[in-house]
């Protein structure tokens, strides 16, 4: 059984589309929309490919339609962008965010997992870092075997008692210094944490032709350049590091 799990594509389609991966399962973990401009194949992708899939924050904004006002950063590129995704996703479109559970339990092959985009205890919003005393407080009611978390845009395994967290990092904006689309592989129960090099240009040409202004542009490119505005996260795994996945007895 090999799973490809994804998240935090946000409009990227160069970056989901280079990701040339065989898989049985695809897990989608949130995050289809804002940041990059091309919302409509995205979406379709994970319409198409996602055999379970769960609401990110991102996705909830646009499919309530949720006005986001900011001066500085992500809460700034989020408002502006907002504006675009809005015209260029479809009634549909909208509907198939909105109907992304905010939480997913599965089994695959007796494993027990959960999908949640931020963290069990706040499955939109809590920013969850790979840190085995922060998640030791959030998995004591959890009856999973393996939680599969984005929203950090930092990939990260961590093995927490009997339970393991996976992150796969973001496809769409990685934020760890490493520009390049990141997402994880479970093979035969083992986990591999992967980076794949897109044409980055193809997305900066998009935003840069957009109507957003000028500082949004910019500030934009400069993340899709080069992987930064985030800060360093001293616990992530580095990626094609393989991991065992390891049931609970």
């Amino acid at each position: 059984m090999r799973i490809l799990i994804v998240a935090d594509i946000h409009a990227n389609w160069p970056a989901l589309k280079a990701i040339n991966e065989n898989f049985d399962v695809c897990l989608f973990l949130g995050d289809l929309v804002d940041y990059g401009l091309e919302p409509a194949p995205c979406i379709e992708w994970i319409r198409q490919n996602a055999t379970y899939a769960v609401r990110g924050n991102h996705d909830h904004g646009v499919a309530q339609n949720v006005k986001v006002v900011g001066r500085n950063g992500f809460k700034y590129l989020t408002g502006v962008t907002r504006q675009l995704t809005m015209e260029r996703v479809s009634a549909q479109d909208r509907r198939f965010l909105g109907s992304m559970p905010v939480t997913k339990r599965i089994a695959v092959e007796n494993t027990r997992f959960l999908m949640v985009h931020a963290s069990p205890r706040d499955p939109l919003d809590e920013y969850a870092i790979a840190d085995v005393d922060f998640w030791q407080r959030r998995l004591q009611d959890v009856d999973a075997q393996v939680i599969c978390v984005g929203h950090t845009h930092h990939p990260y395994v961590l093995e927490v008692g009997d339970k393991l967290i996976i992150n796969p990092g973001s496809v769409g904006q990685p934020r760890d210094g490493d520009p390049r689309a990141s997402y994880a592989i479970i093979d035969n129960q083992r986990v591999e944490l992967k980076r794949i090099e897109y044409p980055v240009e193809e997305t900066v040409q998009t935003v840069q032709e957009s109507p957003l202004p000028e500082p949004a542009k910019a500030l934009l490119v400069e993340v899709f350049r080069t992987g930064g505005l985030a800060k360093p996260d001293s616990g992530k795994q580095k990626a094609d590091t393989p991991s065992t996945l390891r049931p609970a007895g």
